[in-house]
């Protein structure tokens, strides 16, 4: 991405989507098709830097076995895995589909066969300290509930553009722009109604983004070794394909059991210390200790914003 902003300038900046505390989501353009540029901090220079490139000898250059082996640390400890659970998955334990995310976040870079610049590893080191990138790019070829990373540049990343939802949007998506794609082939059988239009109707829409927003949920809960926790649901963080999967487009407060249990886990004198976000424990009051196992599933978390959504709704009308 970088030749394409820095030399031919094939990246366009459109407007500003969010920016606080040095976190920055921009709206661009990239080589005519619409991304969002993403950034945990403001600056290059406020990312901790790889220290071992200040003691590397200039003609000496880092093997892709050397990035593998530094970069799966960063990511282990990104997600919250710890070794042990490194091991874990690879034995299969828990019913996960992934022998281990952090192994095959290296197998990708270990493919790679010539040496990267100075410049390269900086760039991925940045990239690794921002927990959303480490999730969205190392979980690309395990889930279609996650949004797409197309490249990136610096300390900023490019994420497919998508529908993203709306507290106010009586659907949460709006659905009046997308078209489904893979439909045209079915025009020819369907004959008359709906479908032989080229479009799906509203109903058929919501109930099949329902459908998939489900699918997300089970699919977060059971197919990794670790549960998925999301400690943010709200119609903002999530998005539409024109296919209409339900994808997380914002996991800035998304962890893995492990990390989890180690964020619920402080001292507390009643229930509610024990929230974190969405996320939320009981207090034991005899230890004065919140429980480590969450209490409430993200599927819960979300059919209450829906109940609230529906009050509100209620109110105004």
């Amino acid at each position: 991405m970088c030749e394409d902003l820095c030399v031919l300038g094939l990246v366009e900046y459109k407007r500003c989507l969010y920016y606080e505390n040095g976190k920055k989501v921009i709206e661009a353009r990239w080589r005519g098709k619409p991304v969002i540029l993403k950034s945990k901090l403001e600056n290059f220079s406020s990312y901790e830097p790889l220290g071992i490139l200040d003691y590397q000898d200039p003609a000496d250059e880092l093997s892709p076995l050397d990035v593998v082996f530094y970069a799966t640390l960063e990511v282990r400890n990104s997600l919250g895995l710890a070794e042990e659970d490194e091991d874990e998955e690879g034995g299969g334990g828990g019913g996960g589909n992934n022998s281990s995310l952090a192994r095959l976040w290296g197998k990708k870079l270990k493919n790679r066969d010539k040496s990267y610049s100075k410049a390269e590893l900086a760039s991925l080191w940045s990239l690794l300290q921002q927990e959303e990138y480490t999730f969205l790019r190392v979980l690309q070829d395990l889930s279609t509930h996650v949004a797409k990373v197309l490249g990136s540049c610096g300390h900023f990343y490019a994420v497919e553009f998508l529908s993203a939802g709306h507290a106010w949007d009586q659907n949460i998506f709006s659905l009046e722009d997308v078209a489904v794609s893979g439909l045209q082939g079915q025009q020819s059988r369907a004959g008359p109604g709906p479908r032989a239009r080229g479009r799906w109707t509203a109903r058929e829409m919501v109930h099949r983004i329902a459908l998939s927003f489900l699918d997300m949920v089970w699919h977060f809960d059971n197919d990794f070794t670790h549960k998925l926790h999301l400690c943010d649901i709200k119609p903002e963080n999530f998005a539409i394909r024109k296919d209409l999967t339900v994808v997380a487009i914002d996991v800035d407060m998304a962890f893995f059991e492990p990390k989890m249990r180690d964020i619920l886990d402080q001292n507390c004198s009643s229930d509610d210390d024990c929230n974190f976000f969405d996320c939320s424990s009981r207090c034991n009051l005899n230890k004065r200790r919140c429980s480590p196992r969450r209490r409430n599933s993200n599927l819960q978390v979300r059919l209450r914003s829906l109940h609230e959504q529906d009050k509100r709704a209620v109110l105004l009308t």
